[in-house]
């Protein structure tokens, strides 16, 4: 469950601030860049708790050729027959890159074994294997943050009725979110479980109280720019070149192309 209701963060000051913020993580991933560092962001929790919105905030502004997000579908029968954490290796970041998982490894820790799609022995040996593997991570130096987003039962049923009620985020809502609804009680243990085995010192949770959307996303953004120490990297000195002389150019005539038709102007 989520913390106490407190009062919704006001647009205006939203947008001032999420602007302010997103202006740092451009700085940021022009540190990541310069200083060659592996930033690893992973996002979890309940369906509807808010990730998406966080991770689409995030990268807005960033180049995609450095922050990229591993989003991956349901294994492929190979896949299943790998080690677990194996596809999600191969997802991590190369010098001055930063992945940012929306889900994650985690995925054996909540919805597998929740709904039954992997053996208990498998569960088990996920929580043991799983503090081993991030530890190698942060020994490696890849820079790794968990933020776990954290949405009380009544906001996470109103959100799905929203995106059941809207044709642009139907699409949102899958059988297996509308089972988590029934199951809210097992996902409560399993998230505990996850906590316990999984919260160590190298990589610990950050929970994000996520009820309310705009203060989630800018409280998980500051979160994250003030544990990395990251700094100003000058950027390149460009000018703008002056455009040279004609030489003597001609367009080919516009009616041997195949234009778009202009739908804007039957507004």
């Amino acid at each position: 469950m989520a913390g106490k209701k407190t009062a919704k963060v006001p647009r205006a000051a939203y947008e001032r601030e999420l602007l302010r913020l997103q202006t740092e993580l451009v700085k940021l991933q022009e540190w990541v860049r310069a200083e060659g560092a592996r930033l690893v962001v992973v996002f979890e929790g309940r369906d509807a708790a808010g990730k998406g919105g966080t991770i689409k905030r995030v990268t807005e502004h960033l180049n995609p050729r450095v922050a990229r997000i591993a989003a991956l579908p349901k294994p492929t029968e190979r896949e299943r027959t790998q080690w677990y954490f194996q596809r999600y290796v191969e997802q991590l970041p190369a010098a001055g890159e930063i992945v940012l998982f929306d889900r994650s490894w985690y995925n054996r820790a909540g919805v597998e074994h929740v709904m039954g799609f992997c053996t208990q022995e498998e569960y088990q040996l996920f929580l043991r294997q799983c503090p081993i593997f991030e530890r190698m991570l942060v020994e490696e130096g890849i820079l790794l943050r968990k933020y776990w987003f954290s949405v009380s039962d009544g906001e996470q049923q109103e959100r799905f009725r929203r995106r059941l009620e809207d044709p642009l985020r139907r699409w949102k809502l899958s059988p297996m979110d509308l089972e988590s609804l029934r199951r809210w009680e097992a996902y409560s243990r399993a998230k505990d479980e996850m906590m316990v085995h999984t919260d160590i010192s190298e990589a610990p949770w950050y929970v994000v109280e996520s009820d309310d959307k705009r203060r989630a996303r800018l409280n998980m953004i500051a979160h994250l720019l003030g544990s990395v120490p990251y700094h100003d990297v000058p950027p390149p000195v460009l000018e703008l070149p002056e455009r040279p002389e004609s030489t003597g150019y001609q367009r080919p005539p516009r009616d041997l192309q195949t234009y778009v038709p202009d739908h804007a102007a039957s507004l």
